[in-house]
């Protein structure tokens, strides 16, 4: 763990390094919900007090596949903005072939970026061809169930502790008024909580057989076959959920209307804003109480070509500024993820952290989805999600050959 010291002494030698004339830097991102927009002030704060540069707030209404189709269209457009957010893995991929992105291989190399991000997948992600395209920011993981103690007192009943006994309590909470499972209903949402319970509840190479073997067999197998019947459970324990947004959802949560909801660890940052204490307002469960494996997926900047020397310049001192230790603990403390770097002192961590923080530590760490599959792919079986959450006709037959047809056909 880093010291204050040492978080002074990086802290000195990065100032020490930014020298770019001042500039006012656009960034995009999608991160809109209360807890989202303070964890970005974190950035915004550390950008305009430790450099010359103003952070210029390009925030986009909406989900990563709202914001991104516009993000692609001004940068292939010719309308490139400072710095922009996307998922680690592939999302990027075509614009930085097409030569759109910056190189930071440079900047990499000066911050020891290959020994101090952990996992090293995640620099991996952002490596094309031997050179880095992106700034690796943090990690988030999907596989959390989120819990509220409110809405199991007034049912009576234990909070779970695992996901058999949430599916079991869901029939006394209807009867309380409560709605067992939030969900929004947005595809992204739905596809994200088949994976969750395909990782939680199966070995996780069934995960790895499906989206980077591209394995159609065992997507149409019989292991596949089980958590398709618990998304179909879902389904059910979410009919009432009549919100759209996850944030939405989350809120049902700490609200005491809904028992629980499968979200990625950013929900952390809702309950955070919320004034709402890990362990006793709410319980989180990684991988559902069953398998604590994590997917290691998150947020990476993309820092588009630019003309103006001194633009340049001041991308450069973003992109370092954003693995910077005290930058790295201030802004995951924020929004309730972990930091890439592996050497930073999270004591401020809360419950849930720290379960996130000694399962990575484990090295029981897989792959986001992102980094197995093209955008193209992910958007053809969020649709499908789309459909069988919305349509109870759908049998979990006929969406599993519908997913496997999509496995074969994936890129």
């Amino acid at each position: 763990m880093k010291t204050v010291h040492t978080f002074l002494a990086a802290s000195t030698a990065m100032l020490t390094a930014l020298s770019a004339q001042a500039a006012d830097l656009e960034v995009t991102h999608w991160w809109t919900s209360g807890g989202e927009a303070a964890a970005v002030a974190e950035l915004a704060k550390a950008l305009n007090e430790r450099t010359e540069h103003s952070w210029i707030d390009g925030a986009i209404a909406g989900s990563g596949n709202t914001a991104r189709p516009i993000m692609i269209s001004r940068i292939t457009g010719g309308d490139p903005m400072a710095a922009t957010q996307f998922n680690h893995g592939r999302q990027a991929e075509e614009l930085v072939e097409a030569g759109l992105m910056r190189d930071l291989t440079d900047i990499a190399e000066a911050g020891n970026w290959r020994e101090v991000i952990n996992p090293p997948s995640l620099l991996d992600a952002c490596t094309v061809d031997g050179k880095v395209y992106c700034a690796p920011l943090n990690i988030h993981s999907w596989q959390w169930l989120w819990l509220s103690h409110a809405a199991y007192e007034k049912a009576g009943l234990d909070v779970p502790t695992n996901w058999d006994e949430f599916v079991a309590a869901a029939p006394a909470l209807r009867a309380a008024g409560i709605v067992p499972l939030a969900m929004g209903k947005q595809g992204w949402q739905q596809n994200g909580a088949f994976n969750v319970m395909m990782i939680s509840l199966l070995p996780k190479d069934v995960y790895l057989s499906v989206y980077d073997e591209k394995n159609a067999e065992v997507a149409a197998g019989p292991d596949v076959a089980k958590i398709f019947q618990a998304a179909a459970d879902a389904r059910d324990m979410a009919a009432d959920s009549n919100v759209q947004d996850w944030n939405q959802a989350t809120n049902m949560v700490i609200t005491g209307q809904a028992g629980g909801q499968i979200m990625g660890d950013w929900a952390q940052g809702e309950f955070q804003v919320a004034g709402q204490v890990a362990g006793e307002d709410y319980t989180c469960l990684p991988g559902l109480g069953v398998n604590k494996t994590l997917q290691a997926g998150g947020d990476a900047f993309y820092f588009p070509v630019l003309d103006d020397a001194d633009m340049s310049a001041a991308q450069g001192d973003l992109a370092a500024l954003l693995l910077d230790p005290q930058v790295q603990v201030a802004f995951n403390l924020k929004k309730g993820s972990l930091p890439v770097r592996g050497d930073v002192d999270l004591a401020a961590a809360n419950d849930c952290m720290k379960k996130g923080l000694d399962i990575l530590a484990t090295g029981d760490a897989l792959p986001d989805i992102n980094q197995l599959i093209s955008s193209d792919t992910r958007t053809q079986i969020e649709e499908l999600f789309v459909e069988f959450f919305a349509d109870a006709s759908i049998t979990v037959e006929d969406a599993q050959a519908r997913f496997a047809d999509l496995i074969a056909d994936a890129d």
